[in-house]
């Protein structure tokens, strides 16, 4: 099954901004397309808004952040909050696995968008009003900016969440147990490896008190720790200590060559020569002789269709 990914509708190209324009993006529509099932919103439209429309602004009104009109003053903000909590609600119930906001929005944007204050001067520390409801209510819930998705390493980080976080509602859904729990982060260990070693830590021994422990209570603290440590951008340091640690797997099965060229091809990884599919292409021939049952089963070496070719640009 693709992700199922929610979306700010003009991004796909739909003629709902305040002008009656869009702003299509075409990595979503061209690529992302392929592998999504797409789930587009727009908040303004849905609460009544209409297209074209009156631009709208966040304002600072004394500490209370407001969503109101640029010529009129008219105040959403009530609606707009009402809106939110019942289609945040709606999308929980969908199990979605991800969402992309459109960046700057006063609606949608997910951070640095502009609030003004009483005298029409801007700064730039807010959240959109959608956006903020939406990150309160969902807060596992992998989210980003289509502008951030330019970039090659968020745009590889953000679409590892969204497989991994369809993985984990996935065995939720199936009817987690302690076994399947420990089942799912023996799978993911060397992933989380490469993300963040101080949440990798952190989860073992809690996954250690599956049998012991309250599984709705242990399963949702794992969801808080599993988000959190893939939220945090595999550095290029992590990656080439997870590619040794896989490294350790094949000690015996190489001769001293095949050795010498696999570390050499991992070091031009790291001095930026060769991109990390480089690396993990020698890597997994090797792995492959070897058949080993833990390693075969690492979501590290695959955590979305490699089709994508994220990992030629990181």
């Amino acid at each position: 099954m693709k992700p199922r990914v929610a979306v700010s509708f003009c991004l796909l190209g739909e003629e709902v901004r305040h002008d009656g324009g869009h702003k299509r993006s075409r990595f979503m529509t061209d690529v992302l397309g392929e592998y999504f099932e797409w789930l587009p919103i727009c908040p303004e439209v849905d609460v009544g808004m209409g297209i074209p429309r009156e631009p709208i602004r966040l304002l600072d009104d004394n500490g209370s952040i407001r969503l109101v009109g640029i010529r009129s003053e008219h105040d959403w903000t009530d609606p707009m909050n009402e809106y939110a909590e019942t289609r945040v609600a709606d999308l929980a119930a969908k199990d979605i696995d991800g969402f992309i906001l459109k960046k700057n929005s006063p609606s949608c944007g997910m951070e640095r968008v502009r609030v003004y204050n009483d005298k029409g001067m801007p700064r730039r520390d807010g959240v959109g009003a959608f956006a903020r409801v939406l990150m309160e209510r969902m807060p596992t819930l992998p989210v980003e900016e289509e502008g951030r998705l330019n970039d090659t390493g968020l745009r590889e980080n953000f679409i590892t969440r969204v497989y991994t976080y369809q993985r984990w509602r996935a065995a939720v859904r199936d009817g987690l147990t302690a076994g399947s729990l420990v089942e799912f982060h023996t799978r993911h260990k060397l992933l989380l490896l490469a993300h963040s070693p101080k949440h990798y830590y952190e989860m073992g021994p809690m996954v250690a008190e599956a049998g012991t422990r309250d599984l709705d209570e242990l399963a949702a603290a794992y969801e808080k720790l599993l988000m959190a440590a893939l939220a945090k951008p595999a550095s290029k340091r992590r990656q080439v200590n997870t590619l040794h640690h896989l490294c350790g797997f094949l000690k015996d099965a190489l001769d001293g060559d095949e050795k010498a060229e696999l570390l050499d091809v991992i070091d031009q990884y790291r001095r930026g020569i060769v991109p990390l599919v480089a690396a993990l292409t020698l890597l997994r021939a090797h792995l492959r002789r070897l058949e080993h049952p833990w390693v075969d089963q690492q979501v590290y070496l695959s955590p979305y269709p490699r089709e994508l070719g994220l990992r030629s640009h990181v």
